[in-house]
């Protein structure tokens, strides 16, 4: 059973911002892409971002610019800064990581942007 474990996820003010961190097993961090996805209540979830193993990044168009993906190879760990958070960024956040067709997620963490 392959583990994302995810954390940072909370309550924030509008305008304010949060880093989420997901870490993988060093062997399925080393080849997969790994990504972030969203669910708001009563939504489908969405791709937020993801960044493959060589490091391109992909972002959902309304979110570039405030959203930034990154990873730490050392760490196993992948992670995203999410600056000038809006009441419609809140969601549970998903961590992802995908090769192909196998694809593994994470437990979840809610973001909450209050107004």
């Amino acid at each position: 059973q392959v583990q994302l474990v995810e954390s940072g996820g909370g309550l924030v003010q509008t305008g304010g911002s949060l880093r989420l961190s997901c870490a993988a097993p060093r062997n399925i961090f080393s080849l997969y892409t790994m990504g972030w996805y969203r669910q708001a209540p009563g939504k489908q979830r969405e791709l937020v971002s993801t960044v493959t193993s060589a490091g391109y990044t992909n972002y959902a168009d309304s979110l570039k610019g405030r959203f930034t993906i990154s990873r730490d190879n050392r760490k196993s760990t992948v992670y995203l800064q999410m600056n000038s958070l809006k009441p419609e960024d809140t969601a549970i956040y998903y961590c992802n990581a995908n090769l192909y067709t196998v694809t593994y997620w994470g437990q979840g963490t809610q973001v909450t942007v209050s107004s």
